[in-house]
């Protein structure tokens, strides 16, 4: 008989007390199902990843975890951010299990969708991106923003699957080759499709947050949007040379321009225009700096090697405490 594969859940987890307890029997109920299907193995587990929690939720991990050891739990030091705390349950994940899924713990995404996932693993994919099939339950401002971000992607020369987040089955085969992707700068939705193998992609509806607040706001969709894009693209800076080489262009039309007109003696006051000038060359030299300051600075972070996450804690593992004695 064929051995079934060993599926692990990895779920980013960041103060949520009041959904996780909605969303983990949903979890497990999965697995289970999966497993009375005869599509996994009895060996699968549910992994918890608590992105430096402030409030109860690697406390819920942990009694989860106690009550049934289908659960499993690991703790950051500190917050990472999401992208971070993904990787640390995927790499976690990989020398233990033969596919990994990743899904959020708001229970907005289908997990019934897992089912098609796992399929298409069957038949051959090793990379299943979970795509949302319409955005109705978004507001027109967010919907009309997160394509415009995917489409803005793909301008700037970046792979990414549209309206795909980061729900999505990894083999372990994948892993262990994006494993070798060290850099500290992380934009997991458009670094798998680099890593190649083939792929496969699974539409479902998402549902609005089962319980608690978002913890995506405008200004953290906007900080993902822009990381995405300087991650995975220098076009923002080709882009500034080709800006910077038309805006000297007109610059030297209008300087041989003024030129012209002083011989003529036509020269009249021209305060305005030349406030315009200044404030519209200051406003495009001022962009183009940050822009390029943020190619700079990360570049400076990357140089530095600090690790991507700090695991301090397992559920399957005693805590470590050192005492100096005095």
């Amino acid at each position: 008989m064929e051995a079934k594969p060993i599926l692990w859940i990895v779920i980013p987890c960041y103060n949520e007390e009041a959904v996780l307890p909605i969303t983990a029997p949903m979890f497990l109920q999965k697995l289970e199902d999966l497993g009375k299907a005869g599509k996994i193995s009895p060996q699968s587990r549910v992994l918890f990843v608590n992105d430096g929690s402030r409030d109860r939720t690697w406390a819920i991990i942990r009694e989860l975890a106690e009550k049934d050891e289908r659960f499993l739990g690991i703790s950051q030091s500190r917050n990472r951010g999401h992208q971070n705390a993904v990787l640390a349950g995927l790499m976690e994940a990989r020398d233990k299990c033969d596919i990994t899924i990743s899904i959020d713990c708001d229970g907005q995404d289908d997990v019934n969708a897992m089912d098609a996932m796992v399929d298409a693993y069957l038949a051959g994919s090793e990379v299943v991106y979970g795509v949302r099939s319409k955005r109705e339950t978004d507001t027109w401002f967010k919907r009309f923003t997160a394509e415009s971000f995917y489409k803005l992607l793909a301008a700037m020369g970046a792979e990414v699957v549209f309206n795909h987040a980061d729900y999505r089955l990894v083999s372990s085969l994948v892993l262990n080759h994006f494993a070798d992707y060290e850099e500290v700068n992380i934009f997991l939705r458009g670094m798998f499709p680099l890593v190649g193998f083939p792929s496969s992609s699974v539409y479902y509806d998402r549902a609005e947050r089962l319980a608690g607040e978002s913890h995506y706001p405008l200004k953290k969709m906007l900080a993902l949007a822009f990381n995405g894009i300087t991650s995975l693209s220098v076009k923002p800076i080709s882009l500034i040379t080709g800006l910077g080489a038309a805006v000297s262009l007109l610059g030297l039309v209008i300087a041989i321009w003024a030129i012209v007109e002083a011989i003529l003696g036509n020269t009249v006051a021209g305060w305005t225009s030349t406030i315009c000038v200044v404030c519209l060359l200051g406003g495009i030299q001022l962009i183009s700096l940050g822009i390029i300051g943020q190619y700079v600075g990360k570049t400076y972070l990357e140089s530095k090697h600090r690790p991507r996450y700090i695991i301090s804690e397992r559920t399957w593992e005693k805590p470590e405490r050192h005492w100096i004695e005095q």
